[in-house]
């Protein structure tokens, strides 16, 4: 079934993971993304990881992951003739989405004030470590950035570590997928709006913009108490009980409210701590944490984490620590069509990827198939379907 942006125009001149997971979500949601490559291809292609046996065809799990469902064209943008093609689909395109840094593209002639010139409603994307000077000029516009750094300087490694200040970083790339995830919802506004108005603009995110929005918490923290938010390991500064206590043969998330509290305290065997006024509400939960912790953990101690959910399960937010293999053999991951097998080319085994989690009744999101093989398609074709689909 088409998704709901069926006949959207989306030409992606994006490497690495940010700009990618954009238009991955575009591809998902049934936009037509065509991947403008060099002749080199996106590094990703290179990056891993690979499956034993597969042939050399075969895509890295990177490349895959992000890019199934697009469309590949080799174009060398350093040559005239690569830069004239590109104009020529951008005439005929609806959004235009790049990663590199600042002005690296206008130096090519193909910024957006000159593509613009080309197309007055084409929707211009940007993805950068530091923002745009468009849209307001950072002292650190010229800086490269990856997905550590932006954790980094934009607060999350702040209060994301140990209780002895040791920052640990997230393991997935939030610092690139929410980004990514951000410039996807604004571009997406300014579509709605050339659909209206028959004007584009130029839509910008900045990594560290991203990350300070995700950890909003910090702002609101500080500008309230003039305390600086720390690492604290595991637990919440503001809610108790929020944590990940060990049980038998791993580790289980527990949080819960004050009238969740209540069941909790019963089912520990610590009915006391319900009425309790050293613990009977979150905020004097919160001053008294580690008796708290204590009691919670001296419980869990003697329990697997699957007794540990069946007690508490659908009455009390609760969850193991899934590892890969746990989410492949839960029943919710197959029910919500989150893991996909695609096709890997040169082998009959298929591969599998995260399947999108935006779901819609009508207009379902899907993946569209697999990653593309460099330069696989046709620009001259592509062309004149989008010139023909007006």
């Amino acid at each position: 079934m088409p998704g709901p942006l069926a006949g959207v125009r989306v030409i992606d001149l994006t490497v690495m993971l940010a700009g990618p997971y954009t238009t991955m979500l575009l591809a998902d949601l049934g936009a037509q993304v065509v991947k403008i490559e060099p002749p080199h291809g996106d590094a990703t292609r290179a990056v891993g990881p690979y499956r034993e046996g597969d042939g050399p065809e075969g895509l890295s799990g990177y490349f895959q992951s992000v890019n199934r469902g697009k469309q590949s064209v080799v174009l060398d943008l350093k040559t005239e003739a690569g830069r004239e093609n590109l104009r020529a689909l951008v005439r005929v395109a609806d959004v235009f989405v790049e990663n590199y840094s600042a002005g690296a593209i206008d130096r090519l002639g193909l910024g957006y004030e000159t593509l613009r010139t080309q197309n007055p409603r084409l929707v211009y994307a940007a993805v950068r470590g530091f923002g745009d000077p468009r849209t307001g000029d950072s002292p650190y516009r010229d800086w490269p950035a990856y997905d550590v750094v932006a954790q980094a300087m934009g607060g999350l490694l702040g209060i994301t570590g140990t209780v002895d200040g040791t920052p640990v970083k997230t393991g997935p790339g939030v610092g690139d997928v929410f980004p990514g995830t951000l410039l996807a919802v604004g571009l997406l506004a300014a579509l709605h709006h050339a659909e209206r108005t028959g004007q584009g603009q130029f839509v910008d995110v900045a990594m560290y913009d991203a990350m300070l929005s995700l950890c909003e918490r910090v702002v609101h923290q500080y500008s309230y108490t003039g305390e600086v938010p720390v690492q604290q390991g595991n637990t919440h500064p503001l809610l108790c009980p929020f944590d990940i206590l060990p049980a038998m043969d791993g580790w289980v998330a527990l949080a819960a409210n004050d009238g969740q509290w209540t069941t909790v305290a019963h089912a520990i065997g610590r009915p006391d701590m319900a009425t309790d006024a050293r613990y009977a509400t979150n905020r004097a939960r919160v001053r008294h944490r580690a008796e708290v912790r204590e009691a919670l953990e001296k419980w869990f101690a003697t329990r697997t984490t699957r007794q540990a959910v069946e007690v508490f399960g659908g009455r009390v937010p609760i969850g193991p620590v899934n590892t890969a293999a746990d989410i492949f053999a839960d029943p919710h991951a197959a029910a919500r069509g989150m893991l996909v097998p695609i096709e890997q080319p040169g082998s009959d085994e298929p591969v599998t990827v995260a399947g999108p989690a935006i779901k819609l009744t009508e207009t379902p999101s899907a993946v569209r198939g697999r990653g593309p093989l460099l330069g696989e398609h046709d620009i001259d074709r592509i062309i004149a379907d989008w010139t023909s689909a007006g």
